[in-house]
Order: structure tokens, then sequence, then C-alpha cells
């Protein structure tokens, strides 16, 4: 195959030298699910472009030398066609590792088939806790980050700087209620109340009526996508930002900053990636990216891309050997990539021991909003499921 195929259901990419006409006993097969449809698309579209601009650019089409081949598939968002693409790609297209997903439901529900099929899966978004706990296995690892993680980073910049009386915000699902575990467990201190809304909501008028009421210094919020887009229109218009200060997770980026616009000026972040580092790896990744789709990559973006490298390190330690899974997995475990958010590590459950940062959304010298890096606030941080984990390296 020569060409690339793109389909709004699957595309696939095979990076060939000219005039060759491969077979995949020479090759390998990767198989990207994520959901793509609709605003909440947007996370998998980013995760998309950064594995592929591993893959095309920075890999020269191949992973551990194999010439690559990469199937993407809609999960259109929901858990039960997830289950059907990743058995389609395990007993149809008989790929080599899957990748990908931004919902933790939909992790959830898919998991066991790679667990059971011995395939390996790599999560460049859902950072369900489950996987890191009594559900970890040697088939599966993150290029992203365990749910808890950034939120335990705003809470332990939330108690450092002192902020008392927060107000609670998050979607009601199970990364939801993830993220408010984690604040709390860094926060450590009593809270003004919480609200647990239904995804996809766009109207808010009620929940600014009761935060007004209770009167909060500061929201703490998990607002994906244009949730977070609308509730922050709401939030400027009504006036509440005046009164309250907005501190969230996941609902800023370099993906969504437009979409926000002024409405973001004023809020706090917090994330594992310092896109202002001077890392040579990170200063090329976001040359490179931008050249490539025309935009500023977000965190989703480094996930995607360093998803693919760990592929690419897995292979190459097993010498192209795709059924020397032990060789393959003892490669990725080394985390030996050249990751634009510097260094970082495995641990136990496969999750990542890296940094995380504080950053706040500025007007900058040409008046348009803009993200800044303030301060790390969590120096190779360990999540706080992995003492559940069974697995022995």
């Amino acid at each position: 195959m020569k060409k690339l195929l793109w389909g709004a259901v699957a595309a696939a990419v095979l990076a060939v030298a000219p005039g060759a006409s491969p077979s995949f006993a020479e090759g390998v097969k990767v198989g990207f699910l994520n959901g793509f449809s609709g605003g909440r698309g947007i996370f998998g579209r980013y995760q998309w472009e950064g594995f592929m601009l591993a893959v095309e650019d920075h890999l020269g089409g191949k992973l551990g030398g194999l010439k690559a081949e990469v199937i993407k598939k809609d999960t259109q968002h929901k858990p039960d066609v997830g289950r059907q693409i990743v058995n389609e790609f395990i007993k149809k297209d008989k790929v080599n590792f899957i990748a990908g997903i931004t919902w933790s439901n939909v992790l959830a529900a898919v998991w066991k088939q790679p667990f059971k099929a011995k395939t390996f899966l790599i999560s460049t978004n859902a950072g369900w806790s489950g996987m890191d706990g009594k559900n970890c296995n040697p088939y599966f690892f993150r290029s992203g980050w365990n749910n808890d993680m950034m939120p335990e980073a705003m809470g332990k910049l939330m108690r450092d700087e002192g902020i008392e009386g927060v107000f609670e915000l998050s979607a009601n699902y199970q990364a939801g209620k993830d993220m408010l575990a984690g604040f709390n467990r860094q926060y450590k201190k009593p809270t003004k109340g919480k609200i647990l809304y239904k995804l996809g909501q766009s109207d808010w008028q009620a929940e600014i009526s009761q935060i007004r009421a209770i009167k909060p210094s500061s929201i703490f919020a998990f607002l994906p996508g244009a949730m977070g887009v609308s509730f922050m229109k709401q939030y400027k218009a009504a006036g509440l930002d005046k009164e309250v200060k907005l501190y969230t997770v996941f609902t800023v980026d370099f993906g969504t900053l437009a979409a926000h616009g002024q409405n973001a000026v004023g809020s706090y972040h917090t994330n594992f990636w310092n896109h202002q580092s001077k890392n040579p790896a990170n200063q090329r990744f976001v040359k490179d990216y931008i050249k490539k789709y025309g935009h500023h990559p977000s965190n989703f973006s480094v996930q995607g891309y360093d998803g693919a490298l760990l592929i690419d390190l897995g292979i190459r330690g097993a010498n192209g050997d795709l059924k020397n899974h032990d060789a393959i997995r003892n490669a990725m475990r080394t985390a030996a990539i050249e990751s634009p958010r510097g260094k970082f590590s495995y641990n136990v459950n496969h999750s990542p021991i890296q940094d995380y940062w504080k950053r706040e959304v500025v007007n900058g010298p040409d008046g348009k909003p803009t993200i800044v890096t303030r301060n790390k606030v969590f120096a190779q941080a360990k999540d706080s499921h992995y003492t559940k984990c069974k697995m022995k390296w």
C-alpha cells in the first residue's frame, strides 16, 4: 500500500520505501481508536496528530525499524462501540498494538479484551484509576497520566497557596469522581460543597446561582471540552469571575484556548507538560507540530506522540521480534524516549512518574489569550494507586 487512506470510520497509513511492496510479515500493525466526532472529539484529534507526527515525520514511517500501518477508528465516545472496535482490531485486523482512548468509561469497557489476547494497549489519554491498582497488567501502559494526578497537583497548589473555601464542580462519571478524589487527597481541607453535573451539560445557570449563594473564594472544576467552554462563558457573563477565582483541570489547553478566548484569562490549571521548556525534544516537537498541522500542540498531542515513541522503543528492544512480548515490555518500562515533557519513568503499574506544573491564562503581547507556565508543583510524582498493583517486574 503506498497511499494514505482517510475515512470517517477508519484510516490507515503504511509507510513504504519507493517501489517497495512489503507484506506485513515485515511490518507492524497498530490499531488507534478514539472519539473523533463532535466537540469532545478535539481530544482524540490532538492525540492522533501527535501519534502520526511521531510515526510519519520523526520515525520515518516506521516503528522499531518496521514499516508501520496505523488503523484509525472512531469510538463515537461510546463504550459499546469501543468494545466492538477492539474486537475487530484483535480478530480481524490482527494488530500488534492498540493505542488511543480518551474517556475512562471506554477504557473500563475494553481493557480486558487486549489483556486476554496478549496484545499491548497504550492509553494515550484515559486515566481510569482502576488500571493503576487491582487491574494493572503487563500488557497495559500509559503515555499520559492517572486521572487523579493533575487534580492532586491542583490540590497541592491550592493548599500551598493557602486558599480556603473552595467549591468543587465535576462531571458525574468515573473520571469526574477520580478528579475530586485526587484533588481532596492533596488539598486536605474542608470545602464549601460540590456539584456533580451531567456529561454534555451546556446550561449552567442553576450551578452558577448555587455557587454565588454559597460565596466560595474559588472553584476547583473539571470541565472538559465544550462543557468547559460553555461554563466559562456563562461564568464570565454572570460576573462571577470578579467574585470567585477559577482553578481547573482538563478544561483549558492549546486545543480549547481559541474556543475559550477572553473567558479563560485569569484562570489557572495544572499540567504535566511545560510547553515553554527549552528541552531540545520539546522545542523540536512544538516546531514540527505547528509546521505539520498549522496550530499549536496541546498536552493531548504530547500523549499521542509519546505513545508512538513508546511502541517504537518496545519493538527496538525486541530487535523487531513482535512475538517477544517480554523484551518489548522490558524496553517500554525503561521509558527511554525523547519526550517533550522531559524526563519521566514508569512505576510498577506502568503509570508515569513525572513533574506537574502550574499554568495561567493571560493576554499575550498581541492581546490574545495565551498560556504561561508559572512554577513546578510536583517533582517526579507517583500516583496514589500503585501500592494496590500486584504486578512484579
